[in-house]
């Protein structure tokens, strides 16, 4: 998806294009469980401000999705949890919370 551009022929400024991925096409890319991210990013305060981005799709239909910083920050998050399987548990109760996605998500082995 691409941000909204002013046109620079009619006096506007031109920004620049930002391109943001779904939760789901970075679940796809990370080889992750969609609920997880979604779970994750539904704090606004787990990712840098800018990160995390709401598409709007339709009248009242939204999207979240993220810029390469923000995937980036997920994947890094993400490893750094990986380290052992208690920091692993200990980072699905403190950022996920939901008992279906962490039983879900719990005994995947560590990469």
């Amino acid at each position: 998806m691409e941000a909204g551009r002013a046109d620079a022929q009619h006096g506007g400024l031109m920004a620049a294009t930002t391109y943001v991925c779904t939760i789901s096409h970075v679940a796809r890319v990370l080889g992750e469980d969609p609920d997880l991210l979604e779970a994750i990013v539904s704090t606004d305060d787990n990712l840098a401000y800018g990160s995390i981005v709401s598409v709007q799709t339709g009248r009242e239909e939204y999207l979240t999705a993220l810029t390469d910083q923000g995937i980036d920050e997920l994947r890094d998050m993400l490893l750094s949890a990986r380290v052992s399987v208690e920091e692993w548990h200990r980072f699905l109760e403190d950022f996920v919370g939901e008992p279906d996605i962490i039983a879900r998500v719990k005994d995947q082995p560590l990469r």
